[in-house]
């Protein structure tokens, strides 16, 4: 075990849960409705803003698996580069309009939007569903995370009894869930700030300190080209012309679906105004050149010679032999404590899903606000804990399949709420069938390809690998197409909408009214 990593691991886990705590009292705000644990009272500006989406969208797993699959596969590993440049443009474009209309209707969850929109309590419980299911083993990955660093410091590895093992990362979870509790998304707001920081110092004295230990950069370059045609399966430092659209499908399909995600959408929903939104988008590619310089440790691992028992390990080993101790204790601190702030965020966009759309529309209709704010931090305990389970009781890579079912459930629910924020062409009807079709399409691909991140697809006779979650799409907004006209034939009610054009437009004030009844109520 390494004593002096350990120690200031463990200063730096603390320093942040008194954070967590002390941000109940941050912007002070009655806590028991909902529209202020949950959302902070859609009252957070850019900078916090832009540290709350960068501490939610780069999270541990990611500062794990990015470097982790360059070191195994090489050049294939840089796709989330580009579906980091990609999602920007999306989120300028789309989101300012959604933060509207849910401003506008205090809306918290996607949801809440499509319920109001197409007047479909179906629609928008799949919906729900949706984004309850593909956030679990998300929120499971992050412990994933927090167990790679715990291992790397001589805590839980193979030789260690189950309580060893286990112990620490339930003592961070129960940590995590008692400070979400209580200040809702006001703490990992606030530790994002600490989160945030420390990445940045370990990745930029990683890739000036380390290639200077190593010989330089093309030492290292020269090294990964030479080592992974020999990992199994082969590796290439330039991508080969037969992952091309394997490498594009999961850049786009990645892209698409990065901001469908609940705690993406609450993190976007919590700012103050749509030209937040609008400036955040414009800045947060930063966090896509810190990415980049993240992969690039997947290199400098295969150039120090690691041979880790698992991809997963690359990292955490290379720091251990590179760094002194107390930065080793250092960079593991920022690594675990960026698996806190997405964790703390998917348990309350989960916690908000259920409560408003399947316990208040479907279990409690006349529950008042203090009510649904007392449910959701209950179900935010309950996930958290039930991510906890994904990792102690059954293998971890059940939790990594399921997450990468997740992208493609997720992406499913991309006619209903990006689609309908500009036309409510398509008929409910049609777009719950679509969103049932590209759920099975999708599911049976990923299964099919056993899980893995791409599958085998033929189009025309041409055979490729492409991410399942795109075909799914594909299929799902064909379904659409092709039954609204049949539906609209067969005089199936539409719904209501609820929505106005204008709503999709303006940072006007909502009604008088929706402050004082509404479920997003602060009165």
């Amino acid at each position: 075990m390494n004593g002096v990593a350990l120690a200031v691991f463990i200063f730096f886990f603390l320093l942040v849960t008194v954070v967590g705590f002390v941000a109940a009292r941050w912007r002070r705000a009655d806590l028991g409705h909902l529209n202020e644990w949950g959302l902070g009272g859609r009252s957070f500006g850019t900078i916090i803003t832009w540290f709350l989406l960068g501490g939610d969208l780069y999270t541990a797993y990611t500062f794990i698996a990015v470097p982790a699959l360059v070191f195994g596969a090489g050049a294939l590993g840089f796709f989330a580069l580009p579906y980091t440049i990609i999602v920007y443009p999306f989120v300028f474009l789309v989101m300012p309009r959604l933060w509207s209309v849910a401003h506008k209707h205090q809306y918290v969850t996607p949801s809440d939007f499509v319920r109001g929109r197409y007047g479909s309590r179906g629609l928008s419980l799949a919906v729900a569903a949706t984004g309850i299911l593909a956030t679990m083993p998300y929120i499971a990955l992050q412990l994933v995370g927090i167990q790679v660093v715990l291992q790397g410091m001589g805590i839980g590895g193979s030789a260690a009894s189950t309580l060893e093992r286990d112990l620490p990362l339930f003592i961070a979870f129960a940590i995590l869930a008692a400070y979400t509790y209580q200040s809702g998304l006001r703490a990992p707001a606030l530790i994002a700030f600490v989160k945030d920081t420390m990445i940045y110092i370990t990745v930029l004295v990683a890739i000036f300190y380390i290639p200077a230990k190593l010989g330089g950069w093309g030492h290292i370059f020269d090294a990964a080209g030479q080592t992974l045609p020999h990992h199994t399966p082969p590796g290439a430092l330039i991508l080969p012309q037969k992952q091309f659209v394997a490498y594009s499908t999961l850049a786009l399909g990645s892209a698409l679906a990065l901001f469908l995600y609940p705690h993406s959408i609450t993190a976007v929903l919590s700012s103050a105004g749509r030209n937040v939104v609008r400036r955040n988008a414009a800045i947060l590619p930063a966090y896509s050149f810190l990415l980049g310089l993240l992969a690039l440790l997947g290199f400098m691992a295969i150039a120090a010679g690691l041979k880790p028992a698992t991809n997963n390990l690359a990292i955490p080993e290379l720091f251990n032999k590179m760094f002194p101790d107390w930065f080793v204790g250092f960079a593991f601190a920022a690594i675990a404590i960026g698996a806190l702030v997405p964790a703390a965020i998917m348990s309350i966009a989960a916690a908000n899903l259920f409560t408003r759309n399947i316990y208040r529309e479907w279990l409690r209709p006349d529950a008042t606000p203090r009510e649904e704010a007392s449910m959701a931090k209950l179900v935010s305990l309950v996930v958290k804990f039930g991510a906890l389970a994904f990792v102690l009781f059954l293998k971890t890579e059940y939790a990594i399949n399921l997450q990468l079912l997740g992208g493609v459930w997720i992406l499913q629910t991309l006619p209903a709420v990006v689609l309908g924020l500009y036309t409510r062409w398509f008929h409910r009807g049609a777009l719950l069938l679509g969103w049932a079709a590209g759920i099975l399409v999708g599911t049976w691909m990923a299964w099919s390809a056993a899980f893995k991140s791409v599958a085998p697809f033929t189009l025309f006779g041409l055979d490729t690998t492409v991410y399942p979650a795109l075909v799914a799409l594909v299929v799902n907004l064909l379904v659409a197409a092709v039954a609204t006209p049949l539906l609209d034939a067969a005089r199936a009610d539409r719904g209501s909408d609820e929505t106005a054009e204008a709503d999709y437009r303006e940072e006007a004030a909502p009604p008088i009214e929706a402050l004082a009844e509404g479920p997003g109520s602060r009165s």
